[in-house]
């Protein structure tokens, strides 16, 4: 179960001050691209699941990971997890020709895509994706990741802080954004929600 605080700043100008504020705190800058996949009959997204293939900066690393039964509440979100490495060649030869991905014999992953959301072989498409900014930060004994997303259709802006105790990071991070005039809300979907929708939910 992967436990994140999640909260949204309402412009790039936020964005911007926010990350100017951390600067002393940076650790490092990672250039994203998310891919999302289902099957002809939206089988994860009908059962809260999806599944994505996640490229870093230039295709130095891959990641396909599936995400399921998701919650959010008062900026915290709960959701079970599971992720693999995978060779960014082959990551690029899936996306690009889907049903690939359903040939990785080896993945635990695509296997409970089989078997528990019954997708048949062969029968992935893609549904696209988005791009990511991720500025990461050491501040105060926690890992923070803020986001710049770029959606075709607009831009969203995001702190992100997975912790085992979400209720005391939550404070900590409001605290410090208060104190320092930083505006923000909590997020209410998640940054997949807001692509499947097609527009800027919040």
């Amino acid at each position: 179960m992967e436990v994140e605080v999640k909260l949204r700043l309402p412009s790039a100008d936020v964005h911007h001050r926010l990350c100017t504020l951390l600067s002393p705190y940076h650790r490092r800058t990672m250039l994203q691209q998310n891919l999302f996949f289902d099957g002809p009959n939206s089988e994860l997204a009908s059962n809260l699941a999806a599944l994505r293939l996640r490229f870093y900066d230039l295709d130095t690393r891959c990641v396909l990971s599936l995400k399921s039964k998701p919650q959010i509440s008062a900026g915290i979100s709960r959701i079970e997890e599971q992720e693999e490495e995978i060779d960014p060649v082959l990551g690029r030869q899936c996306a690009a020709e889907p049903w690939r991905l359903t040939r990785i014999e080896s993945s635990d992953i695509i296997r409970r895509v089989k078997e528990e959301f019954n997708v048949v072989s062969d029968s992935l498409i893609s549904l696209g994706g988005f791009r990511n900014v991720r500025s990461v930060y050491h501040w105060n004994g926690l890992n923070l990741e803020i986001d710049e997303t770029h959606y075709s259709f607009g831009s969203c802006y995001e702190i992100e802080c997975e912790t085992s105790e979400p209720e005391i990071a939550k404070k900590l991070l409001e605290e410090m954004l208060l104190k320092n005039g930083i505006e923000y809300k909590y997020s209410s979907t998640s940054k997949f929600a807001v692509f499947r929708a097609g527009k800027l939910l919040e």
